[in-house]
């Protein structure tokens, strides 16, 4: 399985940090894969919120449908979007340190049906696209 697992260091107080990467909308911020992100109704953040998020791909545009699945405030949360080709699963939790809090994004992407067969390949492509994202979490969370 295609897995991609990362932490991050911010000077933000984690309640602060935990509503920043909860609220998914801002992954557009700073994942660079993502062309567009933005929540699904009105309700409060939590289990059943849901975000639409368009990522780019070899010069094609995906639309996923992210729904918080679980939701423990302020340490994590967790987020599943699947279509009938793929099941993406994205934990993100939040630790308090000193000076801050450190933010830790596990992200499992799983081709589906006949094309489980290219799981293998997709697990180095998509070292590469959490590199990216990773760099740009790095930045945004810093401000």
């Amino acid at each position: 399985m295609p897995r991609y697992r990362t932490s991050v260091t911010t000077p933000r107080h984690p309640v602060d940090a935990f509503e920043f990467m909860a609220s998914f909308e801002n992954v557009a911020a700073w994942d660079p894969g993502v062309v567009e992100a933005q929540r699904i109704g009105i309700s409060e953040l939590g289990v059943g919120s849901r975000f639409l998020v368009v990522v780019s791909s070899a010069g094609r545009r995906l639309p996923l449908v992210y729904r918080i699945t679980e939701f423990e405030p302020p340490r994590r949360v967790l987020l599943v979007a699947e279509t009938a080709a793929l099941r993406s699963v994205d934990e993100i939790t939040v630790e308090p340190t000193p000076s801050g809090a450190t933010v830790t994004y596990d992200a499992k992407l799983v081709l589906l049906g006949p094309l489980r067969l290219f799981n293998p390949a997709l697990a180095l492509i998509f070292n590469r696209i959490g590199d990216r994202a990773a760099a740009g979490l790095r930045r945004e969370v810093q401000k």
